[in-house]
């Protein structure tokens, strides 16, 4: 008999889960109501000379307008805007063509002078045909994902998006319109764009359309872009010329950006800026050509106008080519590709929450803009698309049952909607805090003994009230300069907890001045990988008038960094875990920020006992940008070690949830890793062979949920805890589900969505659904249920933290140095007696 493996690569849907109640939701999903009949004819594409993908794309149009009529047949191809062409019929050239474009000089290309028009060539070859046949058998679950079906998937991706692409600016799967634009602080502003994909579900294609927005530079004049970068209120503001500082903050930000001239009567040449000039416009000299020298100001003023701005440096478009500030205007629908600053990420968050009515209602504005009822592509392939967003089956699984310490007044309890407080609560294991001391990086004119006495006494008092032993009350408090050696203040404060208490000190309660990142970092490191203590770090604010749910908090981060246990669920909500030994791992690989030369980081976290509610760590330095763990076995042999040496037995079970995967990468992922898990095992002991589940946990997706029943809601309008959808917009045959398993705070909730790549466990629909869910239930930090589970929020947490155990600074905001590729072997490692408890918290 054929293995059941023939016809995915991955684990099948094991039929559909039945707990819960049953309700319908909306999806931002839109049904393709025809496909293609006829076979899809994909081209390979050659534009030479090589230019960027938004000239290519214009290249391509040029080409298709001139050639429609003949070597096209009348036939609309559409195109990537690199390699790949679609067409829904043959054409007269057949299988190849070579074909000559003319180009005039336009408003794209950044020149100096008139150019005359560009000439290129388009090779075009037939590589294949997509036969809808094979779409249509995979869709029905009666036929595999071919090669033929991946590349059927991306056409109708191109397709869909080949029309706005003409029009707008498109940035990945999203097209932006400045229609609507806000501004951002420092001289950008956000576009509302729009994501479009074509996704496989059972029996049919859908079209996930999703708001999106990002930062463009807002055009006009350079001068008012330059005001708005050094936070100035007008030009006029800037007439007492530029600091050094001012002047490296400009050119950092402007380097690269295109403008265009103004000082010539009906002439706008166009320039990208490469950096600014050390001196004003008034003192820039350069050689007129016969040997003399006269500074811009001058030169201007004789041969155009007078320059309000003389006063400004000058850009440099080329090699002695100097621009003054105010003849440039920044051209628009440039794309700001720098990191956003604190303030400009406030901004964007402010644009991008939206309440799921009105995200719903902008999506539906959204299909008016893309306008596939009269995309002319589309009608010529013989593609049709609802202008109904689908409604989709979905369920609202059961809460669990939490439990806190016996003597609480409601020690054991089911949240609603997702949230609870901690009032005559107690945690289920208080950790006993003896040895400790408060380090404040504050002098005593900005914060008083009083004050931080007047702090610890009321943090002390919540600690106690709820479960700590907390027999030192009064540690000792010492002071430090932020600006001073972190490192040995530190290292004072853990002596003078040690000598007062006359024991192990076991944390430092740091005061900061801000929110700033170096400060913070720096403690981290330390403490983390030079002392081996826990740290908490506390913004001073907050210790002025201390207040009690500020400091419950707290109180939760402390007890699980000294090894206690705030909360677990009944055995019978998570039968998986507690009926035999097993273990929740949980892992992430994050990569740095564009710009910074630092490496990846890869984390794995991994439950400690029977109740999941504690967790170990295990982290490794690895190449930049490698999706795949490199010394996965290594850190899953630590973490099964930790496990034996807590509970006195290894896990008959690995469940293993895997985060920030993306679908390109699941068969490389899934073989590489498992083989290193397996491999973890064995080494271990020849014999020991556990039963492992592989789950890849998604959050960058663009599938959105709306409640159609008021009933079905909670207070901010979104879906309730708890809601899974499986079918409908999901995988036409494998095992994935979305569950939104937190309440929303603010805009439109955001599911997660799992697919099992491997299962030897023999999980039903409804063992790992709820299992999922109700681990959310159990992050240690707050008193609600979480978006993802656990183990992978740890993850993520401890790949954060990693970051700072790096002496470069490679957690600094500014573009990190170039000692920053051989950073691995600057990264501290954590301290042996914090490797076993949550310090990470």
């Amino acid at each position: 008999m054929e293995a059941p493996f023939a016809l995915t690569e991955f684990v099948r849907r094991p039929g559909l889960g039945r707990v819960g109640n049953q309700t319908r939701v909306r999806a931002n999903f839109f049904e393709v109501i025809t496909l293609p009949e006829n076979d899809i004819l994909q081209y390979d594409v050659t534009i030479s000379p090589e230019v960027p993908p938004a000239l290519n794309r214009r290249v391509f149009n040029r080409f298709s307008e001139s050639y429609r009529g003949s070597a096209l047949g009348g036939v609309k191809p559409v195109y990537d805007g690199r390699k790949n062409m679609f067409a829904h019929k043959e054409m007269p050239f057949r299988d190849a063509g070579t074909f000559d474009v003319t180009l005039e000089e336009d408003e794209a290309a950044p020149v100096g002078r008139k150019r005359p028009p560009r000439a290129f060539t388009v090779k075009i070859k037939k590589v294949s045909v997509i036969r809808i046949e094979e779409l249509h058998r995979f869709l029905d679950a009666r036929g595999p994902c071919t090669t033929s079906v991946l590349t059927g998937i991306m056409a109708l991706d191109i397709l869909i998006r080949h029309g706005p692409s003409i029009t707008y600016t498109t940035v990945g799967r999203s097209f932006f319109t400045p229609r609507g634009s806000q501004p951002l602080f420092g001289g950008s502003e956000v576009w509302q764009g729009y994501y479009q994909s074509a996704r496989p579900t059972k029996g049919r294609m859908m079209i996930n359309i999703d708001l999106s927005a990002t930062a463009f530079y807002e055009a006009g004049p350079l001068v008012m872009m330059v005001t708005k970068i050094l936070g100035r209120r007008s030009p006029d503001d800037l007439r007492r010329g530029f600091s050094d500082k001012d002047r490296q903050k400009v050119e950092k930000t402007i380097k690269g950006l295109r403008i265009r001239d103004n000082h010539l009567p009906g002439r706008k040449r166009r320039f990208k800026i490469e950096r600014l000039t050390p001196t004003p416009a008034s003192s820039t000299l350069f050689d007129r050509g016969d040997g003399s020298n006269i500074d811009v100001a001058t030169y201007f003023n004789q041969q155009y106008r007078r320059l309000n701005h003389a006063h400004l440096p000058c850009v440099i478009v080329r090699k002695n080519v100097y621009l003054p500030m105010e003849v440039c205007d920044v051209i628009e629908g440039q794309r700001q590709v720098r990191k956003l600053n604190e303030r400009q990420t406030a901004d964007m968050i402010k644009f991008t929450c939206q309440q799921p009515q009105q995200r719903a209602n902008r999506i539906r504005q959204g299909l008016d803009i893309l306008n596939y009822q009269n995309n002319e592509y589309l009608r010529q392939f013989g593609m049709r698309i609802s202008p109904e967003m689908a409604v989709v089956n979905a369920r609202v699984l059961p809460t669990p049952s939490l439990q806190y310490h016996p003597s609480s007044r409601d020690s054991s309890f089911q949240p609603s909607f997702g949230q609870w407080n901690l009032r005559d609560k107690k945690v289920a294991t208080g950790a006993t805090l003896g040895s400790w001391s408060v380090l404040a990086f504050m002098d005593e004119r900005e914060l008083r003994d009083q004050t931080i006495q007047g702090f610890v006494r009321e943090l002390v008092n919540t600690c106690q009230d709820t479960g700590m032993n907390i027999p030192n009350r009064n540690p000792p408090i010492m002071r430090g300069n932020p600006l001073g050696n972190i490192e040995e203040y530190l290292k004072q404060a853990w002596l003078k907890a040690g000598n007062t208490a006359k024991a192990q000190p076991q944390i430092i309660l740091c005061i900061l001045p801000n929110t700033g990142v170096p400060l913070y970092a720096e403690i981290k490191r330390v403490c983390d990988t030079v002392i081996g203590v826990a740290s908490q770090c506390l913004q001073s604010k907050h210790t002025m008038q201390p207040k009690k749910q500020y400091c419950a908090n707290v109180c939760l981060k402390i007890n699980v960094k000294l090894g206690g246990m705030n909360s677990f669920l009944k055995p019978e909500n998570t039968p998986f875990i507690s009926e035999r030994p097993t273990i929740v791992m949980g892992a992430d690989v994050t990569h740095p920020s564009p710009g910074d030369r630092g490496p990846s980081i890869a984390s794995l976290c991994g439950s400690m006992d029977a109740k999941a509610s504690r967790y170990a760590a295990s982290i490794r330095i690895q190449e930049r940008t490698t999706e795949i763990i490199a010394e996965l076995g290594n850190m899953v042999k630590e973490l099964l070690k930790t496990f034996y040496q807590t509970c006195g037995r290894k896990p008959e079970r690995i469940l293993f949830y895997r985060d920030g995967v993306s679908e390109g990468q699941f068969k490389q992922v899934l073989e590489n890793e498992i083989h290193a898990i397996r491999a973890a095992c064995q080494a271990l002991d020849v014999t020991y062979k556990p039963n492992i589940t592989f789950v890849v946990v998604q959050k960058r997706h663009h599938a959105r949920f709306f409640p159609i029943e008021r009933r079905d809601t909670d207070r901010t309008g979104n879906c309730l805890p708890g809601t899974v959808v499986e079918s409908d917009i999901t995988h036409p045959f494998e095992f994935d589900f979305y569950l939104q398993s937190h309440a929303g705070l603010q805009g439109t909730c955001r599911p997660s969505h799992y697919h099992v790549l491997f299962d030897e466990n023999g999980f039903n629909a409804d063992g790992l659904q709820t299992l999922s869910y109700n681990l959310c239930y159990l992050y240690a930090r707050c008193t609600r249920a979480v978006s993802l589970v656990p183990p992978v929020y740890y993850a993520q947490l401890v790949c954060t933290r990693a970051k700072f155990h790096s002496r470069s600074g490679a957690w600094s905001d500014t573009e990190s140095s170039e000692e920053g590729a051989g950073a691995a072997a600057t990264f501290g490692v954590v301290k042996q007696e914090l490797q076993r408890v949550m310090y990470f918290m």
